[in-house]
């Protein structure tokens, strides 16, 4: 049934997105602020308390209410569960509203609205980029933005779910992400802020997590791309980006479009709201004064942003076959 909950959370998800003031994502900010409050002593071992009671909690929660729904519903509100968790975790909607401002705003010619909505998008300096810098950017951003509301999703959600563990791996997948992001822009909110123990574990934690997720993330890019540019740089370019994982989708994504990639990133203006951040899919964690050289590739233009759009859809479409062939043999197994 992973299959049917997946599409059916997508066609939603497209028809009325979840908007980002909702009561779900409040509840989740105000029990990461909760866990972080009363269990972030600053050591080592209270960083990685504060971290399982944040993310296994909700996790262990929505493993309880579909374990509940099977035994006593039977599996169709199971599957309605899963839908509903899948809803709230996965989807482009989420994140693609910057992308499309930002191109549209190129196709018009009109370069400082374009910086002016990436500095936005990443609470970061973008007034003195150049055109093809602001493609590259809005690249990176949107295919790491995919990765962490789509395919990661997926990923984790697949795999648990064959396990007989419904939408757990969903949940889990992005509370790991959410609460890293969170705690690392806390420092400047107006709030308690995170010790370096919390934050710390918490990355580590989500490094771990996303490991395979990114790995499955660039060889599908790299099978409904070009295959053997972007496996050679994924094995020769990843290294150049701050974030292993991180490096891993873009360097593939360079490879599959034949785009320059990396190079630098943004400049943080400020921590600001850690929900904003939390939720508008800011990735640029990194140092921002880290440049390692960029990836092979023509110069960032309009073009390769149809084509990243292209190549994300063509991802989504072949790993849906790929569900859809696992549940037809599994049924007539």
């Amino acid at each position: 049934m992973s299959f049917f909950a997946i599409l059916c959370a997508l066609l939603i998800e497209q028809v009325r997105p979840l908007t980002v003031h909702n009561p779900v994502y409040a509840a989740v900010l105000a029990w990461t602020r909760w866990t972080s409050r009363n269990f972030d002593a600053g050591k080592s071992h209270h960083g990685w308390v504060a971290w399982g009671l944040a993310v296994f909690v909700p996790t262990l929660l929505t493993l309880g209410v579909h374990w509940l729904l099977v035994l006593t519903l039977g599996l169709p509100f199971a599957v309605l569960w899963s839908v509903a968790m899948l809803y709230i975790t996965l989807g482009f909607r989420q994140f693609s509203h910057h992308f499309t401002g930002i191109r549209d705003a190129l196709e018009d010619g009109d370069q400082p609205l374009a910086r002016s909505l990436l500095a936005h998008w990443q609470h970061a300096d973008a007034a003195d980029l150049p055109r093809s810098e602001i493609v590259r950017h809005v690249i990176e951003h949107s295919v790491i933005a995919a990765h962490r509301h789509v395919f990661g999703v997926l990923a984790w959600f697949s795999v648990l779910a064959a396990l007989g563990l419904g939408p757990a791996g969903a949940v889990f997948y992005r509370m790991s992400e959410f609460v890293a992001r969170y705690w690392t822009h806390k420092d400047g909110a107006a709030v308690q802020p995170s010790s370096v123990s919390v934050q710390q574990a918490a990355r580590r934690a989500w490094s771990l997590t996303d490991w395979l997720p990114a790995r499955i993330t660039a060889l599908g890019f790299a099978v409904v791309g070009s295959f053997e540019d972007a496996i050679d740089s994924w094995r020769n370019d990843a290294k150049r980006f701050p974030d292993p994982n991180d490096g891993v989708i873009l360097a593939a994504t360079s490879g599959a479009v034949n785009v320059r990639l990396g190079g630098g990133t943004l400049r943080s203006l400020d921590a600001g709201d850690p929900l904003i951040h939390a939720q508008a899919g800011d990735t640029n964690w990194s140092d921002p004064e880290h440049d390692s050289g960029s990836t092979g590739g023509r110069e960032p233009d309009l073009a390769h942003l149809r084509s990243v759009v292209g190549l994300v859809w063509r991802s989504v479409v072949m790993w849906m076959v790929l569900l859809a062939l696992l549940t037809l043999a599994r049924l007539l197994g």
